[in-house]
C-alpha cells in the first residue's frame, strides 16, 4: 500500500456552519506533515473524514489511494490517535492493546513490541484509568502502531506530556517518517512543529491557507529584515528611521529593521558612532509565520482590556 493521504475538495456543513470549504492537500511519505490552524478551522473534521468517522457533503479523502471504509485490515494500513481518553479505564494498558490487536488478527508479541517502542513497559499491566494524560498519549501511539501501518494520523499527540515526553515524541515522529511512513500531526504548538515537521498544511475557515515546506515558510516569513542588538536603542531608531527603514522594538536591546541591508545598517551605525553588538539577518519562527498567515482566519480574537487607574 502506498504511504499517502489525499484530501480533495472536502466540503461539510453542520447546519448553517461551514466546517470544510474545499479542503485539499496531500500528505507524502517520508515526512512529518504538521496540520495547523485556529480553533474552528476544520482540522478535527478533516481528520475524522480521513478515518471514515464523518461523512462529507462533497469531495473525498483517500489513504493509499482508497477510502478508509474500504480497507480490509485498517490498523495494518493506517494508525490513528484522535482521543487519548478513548479507553476502558478498568482494563490494563496491555489488555486494551490486546483487544485491539486481536480484532486485526495480531497477537501478544506485537503488543509487547509496541509497548517497548513507546516506553510503557513498566506501566503496561496497570489499569489504564490510572494513567496520566501523557501516559495515555503513549498508549494511544502504541495502539496506532499495532499493525505497523505506512500511514499515521495523530491529533495533538504531545498534549499533556512533560518536557521529556515532548522531546521523546519529537524524535519518535521523525524516526517513523524516516522509515518511509506518511505522518500527519495536528498541533497548536508551533514551537514543536518547527523542530518536528518537514512540511506544514495551515488551514483556516475550512480551507487550506498554506501548503509548504517548513524551511521555505520560515525563509519567506523572514523577508529582508535585520536583527540589531544595541544599548543605544533610541539613537539607533532615530538614525535608521531617518534613512528610510521601518524599525520595530522587539526587546530591551533588540530592534528589527526592515528596508535596509545588514551592510547598510552597519555602515550607518558606524558612521554615526552608534554602538551595537550584533547585526544579523532576521530568522522568523514558525509561530511568527503562522500568526501572519492566520491573522484573518481566526474566528475569535481576544481584545486587550485596559484597567483605568483608580
Amino acid at each position: 500500500m502506498e504511504a499517502t493521504i489525499e484530501v480533495t475538495g472536502l466540503r461539510k456543513r453542520f447546519g448553517s456552519t461551514v466546517a470544510l470549504d474545499g479542503m485539499t492537500f496531500t500528505v507524502a511519505p517520508g515526512k512529518v506533515t504538521g496540520f495547523v490552524g485556529p480553533n474552528g478551522a476544520g482540522k478535527s473534521t478533516t481528520m475524522r473524514a480521513i478515518l471514515g468517522l464523518d461523512s462529507v457533503d462533497a469531495g473525498h479523502a483517500l489513504v493509499g489511494g482508497r477510502p478508509y471504509r474500504s480497507l480490509r485490515h485498517p490498523l495494518r494500513q493506517v494508525g490513528s490517535l484522535l482521543d487519548a481518553a478513548a479507553l476502558q479505564p478498568s482494563r490494563t494498558g496491555r489488555n486494551h492493546l490486546l483487544w485491539l490487536a486481536h480484532s486485526q488478527g495480531l497477537g501478544g508479541r506485537r503488543v509487547d513490541e509496541v509497548v517497548e517502542q513507546v516506553g510503557l513497559t513498566s506501566a503496561i499491566r496497570r489499569k489504564a484509568g490510572g494513567y496520566s494524560l501523557g501516559m495515555r498519549q503513549r498508549l494511544g501511539i502504541a495502539a496506532a502502531l499495532l499493525g505497523d501501518p505506512p500511514v499515521l494520523v495523530l491529533d495533538e499527540p504531545v498534549n499533556g506530556m512533560d518536557p521529556e515526553g515532548i522531546r521523546w515524541m519529537r524524535g519518535f515522529l521523525r524516526s517513523l517518517a524516516a522509515e518511509g511512513r506518511a505522518v500527519l500531526v495536528s498541533s497548536h504548538l508551533m514551537s514543536e512543529l518547527q523542530d518536528t515537521a518537514d512540511h506544514v498544511v495551515i488551514v483556516g475557515r475550512g480551507k487550506v491557507i498554506a501548503d509548504v515546506g517548513v524551511s521555505d515558510l520560515i525563509e519567506s516569513a523572514s523577508g529582508d529584515r535585520v536583527t540589531l542588538r544595541t544599548n543605544a536603542r533610541t539613537q539607533a531608531v532615530t538614525l535608521l528611521a531617518g534613512a528610510g527603514a521601518t524599525v520595530a522594538v522587539t526587546g530591551p536591546d533588540t530592534l528589527t529593521v526592515t528596508g535596509l541591508s545588514g551592510e547598510r545598517v552597519v555602515a550607518l551605525l558606524g558612521g554615526s558612532a552608534v554602538p551595537f553588538s550584533e547585526v544579523s539577518a532576521h530568522r522568523a519562527s514558525l509561530e511568527e509565520a503562522y500568526m501572519e498567515l492566520t491573522r484573518d482566519a481566526v474566528e475569535y480574537h481576544a481584545t486587550e482590556i485596559q484597567e483605568s487607574a483608580r
